[in-house]
């Protein structure tokens, strides 16, 4: 049934639109038309810290009284800009691969994380409706779901006299090598003079002979289709167009990459903490040595593989050979570009899915 129903471009063109929610006005005018700073005035260098996990959920929408403070920290540690992405927020069913079956689980997700952000800021307000929006320090850039993949930004509020040209791009190379059951959802946009850009992604899955290859090409085709625009509009502003363009890039999702060892001796090195000799023998980290993405870069590991968890449980699940679900570290972020150092490289403890989330702070130096 797919090559028909690939073929229809009404699916296509619904499945991968660019449609996105935001706390800025929602019209691609305004987007494309905020305020252009004056390069003579571009003269202070300031750092900002951010945050950046990454998680995948398993299909599993948010109850109201789930917890994310872990996954945050905001009790702990205070970021300027917080960029979550999530992979498999609704099960990838054939209705929900074609985009027919209508959710609101961006809604969810985005409405806890407003909560989590500003409980702080809630809390100490002196406004008489405390749980009211006009409390918020953060506010939504841009909430951009395709399928199950769905990346949400969040700024501080004195931080948006300081951005220009958000945009966002979605590339669908799953199912026919175009569905959104795998592919990114990259957002961009300039803090001052400093372009960013974050790729939320699902690669491909599996653990047997080739499919290492597969991920590969899913990133090569991530970073060939990605597009974003060019000019703002009104000048002759040029805008870097590919993801590789911008002066600091963020990759980060469920890779997909697994350990190339024998099921048993991976086991054995986990139950040991063995975290060097497993990572010795991690496909991505091979990638980044020598490979697809050795101009990247990644944090120190220190902790244990994120994947594959029985649910509500602390234990890995068992051993399987036809899918080959051995322990590994699917969940990664990883980064280029110069002035941006990471502080945090961590995993959080939710039991939610299958995954454990992964998170990391940058403090990235910006011309504002």
């Amino acid at each position: 049934m797919w090559p028909g129903l690939v073929s229809s471009t009404k699916i296509l063109t619904k499945t991968l639109s660019s449609n996105f929610v935001t706390d800025f006005p929602t019209s691609p005018e305004s987007f494309l038309h905020l305020p252009t700073l004056d390069p003579e005035h571009v003269n202070i260098t300031q750092n900002y810290n951010i945050f950046v996990s990454t998680w995948n959920v398993g299909g599993v929408a948010p109850t109201g009284d789930l917890n994310i403070d872990d996954l945050l920290d905001t009790h702990n540690t205070r970021c300027d800009i917080y960029v979550l992405g999530f992979q498999e927020v609704v099960p990838l069913t054939t209705p929900n691969v074609l985009g027919l079956a209508k959710k609101k689980v961006s809604k969810k997700w985005n409405s806890l994380i407003r909560k989590t952000l500003n409980k702080k800021s809630r809390m100490s307000s002196k406004v008489t409706k405390p749980n009211t929006e006009s409390s918020d320090e953060f506010r939504c850039l841009v909430s951009k779901r395709m399928v199950g993949l769905l990346i949400s930004v969040w700024l501080r509020n004195d931080l948006y006299q300081l951005v220009q040209n958000p945009n966002v791009s979605c590339v669908g190379c799953g199912i026919m090598g175009r569905l959104g059951n795998k592919g990114s959802v990259s957002v961009r946009f300039h803090l001052g003079d400093t372009s960013f850009c974050f790729v939320c992604s699902h690669l491909a899955s599996g653990g047997g002979e080739g499919d290492g290859e597969i991920r590969n090409s899913n990133a090569i085709e991530i970073f060939s289709r990605t597009s974003f625009p060019t000019t703002n509009g009104r000048s002759s502003f040029h805008l870097p167009k590919r993801i590789l363009d911008h002066d600091r890039v963020v990759l980060f999702g469920d890779l997909n990459y697994r350990i190339s060892l024998p099921d048993k001796e991976a086991r054995s090195l986990v139950n040991m903490n063995d975290w060097n000799t497993l990572i010795k023998n991690d496909q991505l980290r091979s990638e980044i040595i020598d490979g697809q993405f050795r101009a990247w870069k990644e944090g120190a590991i220190n902790f244990p593989p994120t994947y594959k968890y029985f649910p509500n449980s602390d234990e890995y699940f068992e051993k399987d050979y036809e899918t080959k679900r051995s322990p590994a570290w699917c969940d990664r972020i990883i980064w280029t570009g110069d002035d941006l150092k990471q502080i945090l490289y961590n995993r959080s403890e939710s039991k939610l899915s299958d995954h454990r989330p992964v998170k990391a702070i940058f403090s990235a130096r910006c011309k504002v």
